[in-house]
């Protein structure tokens, strides 16, 4: 896992979910552009909202129909199922997916079968799924990254460690960037397709959160209560970090907490420069929505698939590890680095 390349290149919900025409984007009725769905996960979320206007602008200068579709919330399986036959039941020549989960797998391969091609953006699904391809930030590097920048920095505390994950779902993102960390931290893993089950003594909690701002703040508050000795926090994404910085500041204990994270949204980078998170991976949405629309421009043109990366069931779209404390042995770039790439 550690050779692998650090690559630089990097709406709402009513019962059913809603379909947004993308302005500048979406065909009008007739337009012989073929129909491409794009399912993200929720709108709440910077990550989804860049990945959006990402795909918006490609889909354009490619001249493509896309229409937008998005949950509400990181686990929202069912809405994702119901957008994924929406756009199969209205012809889309491709559908483009950040999935909630597994559960969509069914609902996939009924497209397939209609003669959708679909592409995976974000987070893989399960190996039996027969997605056409997956364009994706490897999380379990983007975890490795942190986690070995965390381990440097530490370097002769006795560390006491917590994570604030996403969900209790074990969903595969979530579970690569928490396996990665504790990988690139040297904790040795239990199963490492499943959070939660290692035995090291120098990890003391775990709290779900959501993902979101006031998920990390909550989960943060309960860790402390559990052990105020913590020194250490891997939090899921940067506004759970956000989150968990509150929490740490209202105890008094922010010279003794450090918190690191994966994202890369220009919040979270600024975060970085005024010392909040010390070190964050960054990952890239444009260049997801990018190559994922081009694949499918390939594939309309000849049938042609996207290939995976050396060594990865993926197409790996870049991670990059940011912060203004670099430790040796430990590849980083700086704010300065991060502020001209971020997003959101």
């Amino acid at each position: 896992m550690h050779a692998r390349t650090r690559s630089i290149v990097a709406a709402a919900a009513a019962g059913a979910m809603a379909l947004v025409g993308l302005s500048g984007c979406a065909a009008s009725a007739g337009s012989d552009e073929p129909l491409v769905g794009l399912v993200i996960k929720t709108q709440d979320n910077p990550f989804y909202v860049k990945m959006t206007e990402g795909a918006k602008d490609e889909a354009e200068a490619l001249g493509l129909n896309l229409q937008v579709a998005s949950g509400d919330g990181q686990s929202d399986v069912d809405s994702q199922i119901k957008a994924i036959e929406n756009f199969t039941a209205q012809g889309a020549k491709a559908i483009l997916v950040t999935p909630a989960g597994d559960g969509i797998i069914p609902a996939v391969k009924k497209a397939q079968e209609a003669g959708v091609v679909v592409f995976a953006m974000d987070s893989p699904l399960g190996a039996d799924s027969g997605i056409d391809g997956t364009f994706a930030t490897d999380n379990y590097l983007a975890g490795v990254l942190v986690g070995e920048w965390a381990k440097a920095a530490l370097g002769d505390t006795e560390p006491r460690v917590a994570t604030l994950d996403l969900s209790t779902d074990q969903i595969p993102v979530d579970v690569a960037r928490n396996q990665g960390f504790l990988e690139g931290f040297g904790i040795e893993l239990g199963d490492p397709s499943k959070m939660w089950d290692e035995t090291d003594p120098q990890l003391v909690g775990h709290e779900v959160t959501d993902a979101n701002e006031a998920g990390g703040r909550t989960g943060m508050e309960k860790l402390l209560q559990k052990d105020p000795t913590i020194n250490l926090v891997y939090t899921i994404n940067e506004p759970t970090a956000a989150g968990a910085y509150q929490a740490v500041v209202a105890a008094g204990l922010e010279d003794q907490i450090t918190i690191v994270s994966v994202d890369g949204g220009c919040p979270g980078v600024t975060n970085v420069q005024k010392g909040i998170i010390a070190a964050t991976s960054m990952q890239f949405p444009l260049e997801m929505a990018k190559q994922a629309l081009q694949a499918v421009e390939d594939y309309l043109a000849d049938g042609t698939k996207p290939k995976n990366s050396d060594g990865l069931d993926f197409t790996n779209t870049g991670v990059t590890l940011v912060t203004d404390q670099p430790q040796d042995g430990v590849e980083s770039e700086d704010t300065t680095f991060g502020l001209e790439q971020c997003w959101g």
